[in-house]
């Protein structure tokens, strides 16, 4: 790839926590790195171990915290982290003076890109589910551009500097793509892929083997099961596969997930949003278990996007039942072109080269030396206009991140009192 005519500018990323937050952010990496960019990641602590392109980078590390779902105790503690890591990203920003921030939510992300829009750096968002987190939401309103992975199910009111730019996969994915895609025969294997996320899911050891045990024998024969699985689950969901007398793998993680994807004729797991974009890349049927305590039901959105593509199935966790599941293999079994089909529309559903149209848009926004814009747009001067209030964000982000407990703390307090406690207090 040719180096892009701004190229040697530095470029923040922003990013921290599961994977469906660091994947896009590796995939971004990786397409800058190519066009001839300097990179930096500001993260929280849980980014001490990255390998991989996002290891190879300068990174810095800044306070951040969860709040919702917290006790009051908890909230009170991300609140003041969150604060801490406001004005730890607003020293390191005002000294590295970035070409463009890229954020791509979750907490990690916050405390940095609410100290970009503060100090009226050029700015991305990313967001990978179907509806805005908690962070997104609020930002969105406030950054130059705002990239999704799906159409939004939900769009926030006034935000129109919206581009659906797909979700980035990792290099190992983006090689299979679109890989051909054989149903199943009457006679040949069945092979199943289990994924339960990052730490695996109980609720698919529980229910899939005994699904297997209602089978009948001629199709049970023909399964080939490998189950990412929690490690303390591993021997009584061997034992029970054994019982049924099906042929399965078990691991705690698997290292080589695009591969096992590509020979799978169907994958049952959650719907984080690396998962779909991954299966829709290689272009797999899949049966989505939505996790139901996922934050803002976002794991639903996502699977029902890709259900009414055509390129999926839904089953809220309650239907997720041994029968269920038994009476949905009989059917794709009996009917193996139903997964084809499915197969066929999870590709279209997908953006194959996310990371390089989310590498445009970064690059549209790079304009003079070291973040200096050289032409400042309408939409920028707007920007610009509204930096006075950008300055007084941060009580009214802790706000918006707040579960709704009826607490006006946030909203009375100013960010200057705040950080002037915080430095009294000697936490920062």
């Amino acid at each position: 790839m040719m180096a892009s005519r701004n190229a040697g500018q530095m470029v923040v990323l922003a990013a921290g926590g599961t994977g469906g937050h660091v994947f896009p952010a590796e995939a971004l990496a990786q397409q800058l790195l190519t066009q001839g960019h300097r990179l930096v990641l500001v993260t929280d602590d849980r980014g001490t171990g990255y390998t991989g392109t996002l290891g190879l980078i300068d990174t810095h590390y800044v306070a951040a915290q969860g709040i919702a779902g917290k006790g009051l105790t908890g909230m009170l503690k991300g609140v003041i982290a969150l604060g801490a890591g406001v004005l730890q990203a607003r020293k390191l920003l005002s000294r590295l003076s970035p070409a463009v921030v890229v954020g791509f939510g979750g907490y990690a992300s916050a405390p940095t890109m609410f100290a970009a829009t503060q100090l009226d750096l050029p700015t991305v968002i990313h967001e990978q589910n179907a509806i805005f987190g908690r962070a997104n939401q609020l930002l969105a309103r406030r950054v130059n551009r705002v990239c999704t992975s799906f159409d939004l199910a939900k769009p926030v009111r006034g935000v129109t500097n919206i581009i659906r730019t797909g979700m980035p996969v990792r290099p190992a994915v983006a090689a299979l793509a679109a890989s051909p895609y054989i149903q199943p025969d009457a006679e040949g294997p069945f092979r199943i892929l289990v994924i339960g996320g990052s730490q695996g899911a109980t609720v698919f050891s529980d229910i899939i083997p005994e699904a297997m045990a209602l089978l009948p024998a001629s199709l049970r024969g023909r399964l080939e099961i490998s189950q990412q699985c929690r490690a303390e689950d591993l021997d009584r969901t061997h034992d029970a596969y054994a019982k049924a007398g099906v042929h399965v793998q078990l691991r705690h993680f698997f290292d080589n997930v695009p591969d096992l994807l590509a020979k799978a004729h169907l994958l049952i797991a959650r719907s984080g949003a690396s998962t779909i974009a991954e299966t829709c890349v290689i272009g797999r049927p899949s049966l989505l278990v939505p996790y139901p305590h996922a934050a803002d039901n976002h794991q639903t959105f996502n699977a029902r996007a890709l259900a009414t593509a055509g390129g999926a199935w839904m089953l809220h966790q309650p239907q997720f039942t041994p029968a269920a599941l038994a009476a949905l293999l009989k059917q794709f079994a009996a009917a193996p072109t139903a997964l084809a089909e499915a197969a066929a529309a999870a590709a279209s559903f997908c953006v194959p080269d996310a990371a390089a149209r989310l590498a445009g848009v970064v690059t549209d926004l790079i304009g003079g030396n070291n973040g200096v814009r050289a032409v400042t747009s309408p939409g920028s001067r707007a920007n610009s206009a509204k930096s006075e209030s950008k300055r007084s964000l941060y009580p009214f982000a802790v706000a918006s991140l707040l579960p709704n407990t009826g607490s006006h703390f946030s909203a009375r307090c100013s960010s200057a009192a705040l950080s002037a406690h915080m430095m009294k207090r000697g936490i920062v």
